[in-house]
């Protein structure tokens, strides 16, 4: 297959690319710096600074990836700006493109995110649980949704992908975490019951290339292990994990204080189980925290 991807020199992106490169597949990256792209996802990849590069060349998929990271920073209107345009924008950018070539791909697979569905609370959340609440993040995830979903009237398939926490020693949360819990400075975040729907990098990409061969797949599909934990757990499992403690909570007026709106991703939370993916008889290889953390964490 042909597979464009936007936001393939991100975390995802670069082990999709030596994934399908691996599988044969021949892969083209739209990145701001194409430059880079080789040396970032491998030197069978292509990158291109402009769609048109791509002329009429046959495409079997758009893959798009793309969005500036949500929590580098609090949410000045600046920020937000930034955060809308890397998403909506791109993905409106590529429709047009998409909608004025002869030949289009058969399919679309575009991110998204569990905060879909805003804080959730102790509810749990599947595909079909509507938004809980309406906050900054809930509303960015809906229009980005809303937009790709719009590929559908292109004649292509379209399908959303609500990531959960994807935990990989090479970036994300689990990079940012180790130094500190290293150090023995770990610690809960609030009162730690919050859900954190994680999941193993390699069931993210296993779970994409899945949905990429399902010729009826379409619409969202949570992309979170089926055990999602709390933070006290997350927090407790990944002290184990490094045997240090885990004795230095981070309060929630602090939080609140430091980060602003943005604090809410931390404090809140998403019970969120792969339903579709389950139905469709997708098989996760780590279910459990502790077996994800050991397997993770045994080469650093």
């Amino acid at each position: 297959m042909h597979i464009l991807l936007t936001g393939g020199t991100g975390l995802i992106g670069r082990a999709l690319c030596a994934h399908w490169v691996e599988q044969g597949h021949r892969l083209t990256v739209w990145s701001r710096e194409p430059g880079k792209v080789a040396g970032l996802c491998g030197p069978a990849v292509r990158g291109i600074g402009r769609l048109e590069e791509l002329a009429e060349e046959p495409l079997d998929a758009v893959v798009n990836l793309a969005g500036a990271p949500i929590a580098d920073r609090p949410w000045s209107s600046r920020r937000k700006a930034q955060l809308w345009a890397s998403r909506i924008g791109l993905t409106e950018q590529l429709l047009t493109w998409l909608q004025g070539r002869a030949q289009r791909p058969a399919v679309l697979l575009s991110g998204s995110a569990v905060g879909w569905y805003g804080n959730g609370g102790e509810r749990e959340l599947h595909e079909e649980t509507p938004q809980v609440t309406d906050d900054f993040a809930a509303q960015l995830c809906g229009a980005w949704e809303e937009t790709a979903q719009r590929a559908e009237e292109l004649g292509i398939r379209v399908v959303l992908i609500r990531t959960g926490l994807v935990l990989s020693p090479d970036g994300g949360l689990l990079k940012r975490l180790l130094l500190p819990f290293r150090l023995g400075l770990g610690g809960r975040l609030g009162d730690g019951r919050q859900w954190m729907p994680w999941i193993h990098i390699a069931d993210q990409i296993g779970l994409i290339d899945f949905l990429l061969q399902q010729g009826d797949a379409r619409g969202p599909y949570n992309a979170c292990a089926p055990l999602p934990v709390r933070n006290a757990e997350f927090t407790r499992a990944l002290g184990q994990a490094l045997s240090r403690p885990t004795i230095f909570p981070a309060p929630a007026f602090v939080l609140r204080a430091a980060l602003g709106e943005m604090s809410e991703l931390l404090l809140g939370g998403q019970r969120t189980v792969p339903k579709r993916l389950l139905e469709a008889g997708f098989s996760f290889r780590f279910t459990h925290l502790d077996v994800a953390l050991a397997d993770l964490l045994c080469h650093q």
